[in-house]
């Protein structure tokens, strides 16, 4: 008998584990936030979209990142969808050798740890040094891993030395900017990755716009003040990534919504004497290349890999690199070239950036958070979210679903 009841009892405990698990996503409901101007699960949904929407465009363009078309065209074809990662390790790409169709890179580790971060702070007002500190004990952690291994087997060592490397660069910022020491910090800051205008506020721009959904000036001004690793305009666009976020978080949001955050300007770049404001310019120039594709194909699908459209449109794009694949406005100008080009159509999106090539992760997940923003997870593809989702999980030890509901309960004062 006493055997039976144990039996019992465990049986009630998995059983109560599994549903405690299951309903993690169900755990929000039609109740209103009249603060946020949406129910509790339309901003659970939303807060989805944008983490799993980034993690899929970082997914496809993983296999690829860096590389150029004829080199993507040559082993893969035209790309529509995920693909395994047949490729090396690195500090800024993937962590794990040869992952699968799904995989991410520091695209998504840099959404996740500002998630975390977010988690900390007042839901109104953010604090770049405690943006700084959350780094510095990051990276402070991957120096402890490494400091602790035993022996001299190599993996553990190589697999700490990925992590240590990833943060190296904006540890060195970090430190003066906490400090208050302006010319440690000023020096730092012009020799982050070599001093080249690196697109790095744009890596964690989305996750900063969903956290204020619906108040795009709000977000910008806040992705302004965390964008302490930028230079120059740089952090101009890294606001506007954050307001687009922002607009596509509001219910019932518009494609014009989403471009009418592109000219907010609450810096005032527009007053710029002499140079003007660079954003608007490469807004101009990708609604340029977006209207002069279109006379190239008056009939059928524009994203196909012979379509006269796209390939005049990527012709238009090489015009325009920089020294780096990784430059902010080379990022940006093709992140919302993509979007205008597809019709804000998520996969059309992702498929033009991935063949486009370049660094086409990056590209792929600023689109990807800004657009699963605006739709949503439910209305995400379905085989693609459910792989990234199981992916990163199970894999990569990042719990996407988890992180939003983490969000969401905060934002909502649970």
């Amino acid at each position: 008998m006493k055997n039976i009841l144990l039996i019992l009892l465990s049986v009630l405990f998995l059983f109560s584990c599994g549903k405690e698990t299951s309903d993690l996503k169900t755990s929000f409901d039609d109740t209103e936030v009249p603060e946020l101007g949406m129910t509790e699960k339309e901003l659970y949904d939303k807060i989805l979209g944008t983490l799993v929407g980034s993690a899929i465009g970082d997914a496809m363009g993983a296999p690829t990142e860096m590389w150029s078309r004829e080199n993507i065209q040559l082993e893969y074809g035209f790309i529509d969808g995920l693909d395994s990662m047949v490729r090396e390790v690195s500090p800024e790409g993937i962590w794990i050798a040869n992952l699968p169709a799904g995989g991410t890179t520091d695209d998504t580790r840099w959404k996740m740890l500002t998630s975390t971060y977010l988690l900390s702070q007042n839901q109104t007002e953010l604090d770049s040094k405690d943006f700084a500190k959350h780094i510095l004990k990051t990276y402070k952690g991957y120096v402890d891993e490494f400091s602790e291994i035993k022996g001299i087997d190599p993996e553990p060592f190589e697999a700490a030395a990925l992590k240590m490397g990833w943060l190296n660069e904006w540890a060195k910022v970090s430190q003066p900017f906490i400090d208050e020491n302006l010319i440690a910090y000023s020096d730092s800051l012009n020799k982050f990755y070599g001093g080249e205008m690196v697109c790095a506020g744009l890596l964690y721009a989305p996750a900063i716009g969903a956290y204020f959904p619906g108040n795009p000036e709000k977000a910008y001004q806040e992705a302004y003040k965390l964008s302490i690793f930028d230079l120059g305009y740089a952090r101009d666009l890294t606001g506007l990534a954050a307001a687009m976020t922002s607009a596509g978080m509001k219910r019932g949001s518009t494609k014009e919504d989403l471009l009418a955050a592109l000219r907010l300007d609450p810096q005032g770049y527009f007053e710029s004497r002499l140079v003007g404001r660079t954003a608007h310019k490469l807004l101009k120039e990708a609604l340029f290349i977006t209207e002069e594709s279109s006379k190239k194909d008056s009939l059928g699908n524009q994203l196909l890999p012979n379509s006269l459209a796209l390939q005049f449109a990527f012709a238009q794009l090489d015009l325009k690199q920089q020294d780096m694949p990784f430059h902010a406005g080379e990022i940006y100008l093709q992140t919302i070239t993509a979007m205008i080009f597809a019709d804000f159509d998520f996969m059309g999106t992702l498929i033009f950036l991935t063949n486009y090539g370049r660094d086409n992760d990056t590209t792929a997940a600023v689109a990807g958070g800004i657009l699963g923003a605006f739709y949503g997870f439910e209305n995400l593809p379905k085989a693609e979210r459910e792989k990234v989702i199981k992916v990163n999980k199970e894999i990569l030890g990042t719990d996407l679903e988890k992180m939003a509901s983490d969000l969401t309960a905060h934002l909502i004062g649970r």
